[in-house]
């Protein structure tokens, strides 16, 4: 299945569809370091580093060698304008041109199928995106999973659509036996909770050096370190598969003042602002209500919290469960799946935005694997 990744970011879903047995041909993102991470862990997939409005204003030009030539198109595009599904259609709302570029280029490429990703909140909308897809030859279904049920350590609630070029009849038959496919995956799927993600890390300690991004030390982690010892449990064999890899990429802590270390050693793990421990040192007591979740200090016997691309400002709502700092980008990977051999590059905060953004690839591997069943 030869497939073409569009706002493929740092290549989650990528890195899972590679898994299920595709070929990714080609992956676009607008964003230089997310090309560079994706290229460090790709060998045989081409980057194109440009704005996909450009690449349409440019009628395809970039796509021409790979029209009628892919099986599967893929992406996330972000869509905004919700709240207008029932006036006019997705594609109309100026909020949506990268959606409307999404369709444009499914319909420039003629794939056989397309795997479309997006935020729960697209549901609401969900009728207008079939149609709209229906309108340049696709039928679909769109599909709401949560990542914990698949073997992935987080409660990360989305969406995903799946079109078959085609006939609604033909399209209905392969989207049945998908939700078989995927619901059997849940059956069977070994479940994990964030001490599985978090094993055979060593202990860090917060930065105390603001805008030193760049310090790296035995105390508060290093880009890359090789371990002698690596202690492996079924979380990692999964996530590795099985490679016996000895380096551990971006385990690296960030900087908090003295005051937020505090407060994330003295909150007790599954507690938010609100709870008693942390009133005296709380900087907007009188607004509590407004900031119960400024501060959330993980449970590590369940599921991680959604990790989300705002942990690039703070980790302030990911504190470790035992350790007084935010998770590192490298936990956070773990959390979503990524392999520990899985580097990424450009600037600290731009780590946990590409790590944020992402499908989680087993997730990806599950869904691509789904539907090599069904075709």
């Amino acid at each position: 299945m030869r497939t073409l990744d569009l706002f493929a970011g740092c290549g989650g879903l990528s890195l899972g569809l590679e898994y299920a047995g595709y070929e990714v041909k080609l992956a676009t993102d607008f964003k230089e370091y997310a090309g560079k991470t994706f290229l460090k862990n790709f060998e045989n997939t081409d980057f194109l580093v440009k704005d996909i409005l450009d690449i349409e204003k440019n009628n395809w030009k970039e796509f021409r060698h790979y029209k009628k030539k892919i099986d599967l198109v893929v992406g996330g595009p972000p869509c905004q304008g919700f709240s207008e599904a029932n006036r006019q259609r997705l594609s109309d709302d100026p909020r949506n041109k990268l959606y409307k570029s999404f369709l444009g280029a499914v319909n420039f490429l003629q794939p056989h199928s397309v795997l479309m990703e997006n935020v729960q909140g697209i549901t609401k909308v969900s009728e207008n995106i079939l149609k709209e897809f229906e309108s340049i030859g696709y039928s679909g279904s769109c599909y709401l999973l949560n990542a914990k049920y698949f073997g992935v350590p987080q409660n990360r609630l989305r969406a995903f659509f799946i079109f078959f070029r085609g006939s609604k009849k033909d399209s209905d038959i392969k989207n049945e036996k998908i939700n078989f496919e995927i619901e059997e995956e849940k059956k069977n799927c070994k479940n994990f909770v964030l001490n599985d993600a978090l094993f055979g890390l060593r202990e860090l300690q917060a930065k105390t050096k603001k805008n030193r991004t760049d310090l790296e030390s035995d105390k508060h982690g290093y880009k890359k370190e090789v371990v002698k010892d690596k202690k492996v449990n079924d979380f990692l064999k999964k996530i590795n598969k099985n490679k016996e890899d000895k380096t551990i990429y971006n385990h690296l802590a960030r900087y908090n003042n003295d005051r937020d270390i505090e407060i994330f050693r003295l909150l007790p793990p599954g507690q938010d602002s609100l709870h008693e421990s942390i009133q005296h040192l709380m900087p907007y007591s009188n607004r509590n209500h407004i900031f119960k979740d400024k501060y959330f200090k993980l449970d590590p016997q369940k599921p991680s919290k959604t990790i989300t691309a705002h942990m690039s400002y703070d980790c302030n709502m990911y504190i470790h469960p035992s350790q007084a700092r935010g998770l590192s980008p490298r936990e956070a990977a773990r959390i979503q799946t990524f392999p520990d051999y899985f580097e990424f590059l450009g600037p600290y905060g731009k780590w946990y935005e590409q790590i944020g953004n992402a499908v989680p690839p087993h997730l990806a591997n599950i869904i691509g694997r789904a539907i090599l069943r069904s075709v």
